[in-house]
């Protein structure tokens, strides 16, 4: 009599990222920016548009990680992007 004892390995898949309403927000990107005293750009990320085109995940200014997808205009913005880019000096579009 043999003894076979199977071993169950869990299946750990990448995490699913959300498409970006489900906590119907809007929320703020930071691309990039222009050193003071530069004309160069200067990325920090993938773009919103990076993100649509390929499927790859973007971070708002509050923290939220997602793949852009849905049309932004039909959310208000994220208070908590709002407050970040304002400390930060930057005027938000629409405030």
């Amino acid at each position: 009599m043999s003894d076979v004892s199977q071993v169950i390995e869990p299946q750990i898949s990448d995490p699913i990222l959300d498409e970006g309403d489900h906590d119907r927000f809007t929320h703020i990107v930071l691309e990039g920016y222009t050193p003071k005293g530069s004309e160069d750009f200067v990325p920090v990320g993938n773009s919103v548009v990076e993100g649509m085109i390929n499927q790859t995940a973007v971070r708002a200014l509050c923290g939220k990680e997602w793949v852009p997808g849905k049309d932004p205009g039909r959310f208000p913005i994220c208070q908590s992007c709002v407050e970040v880019a304002e400390s930060m000096g930057w005027k938000v579009p629409g405030r």
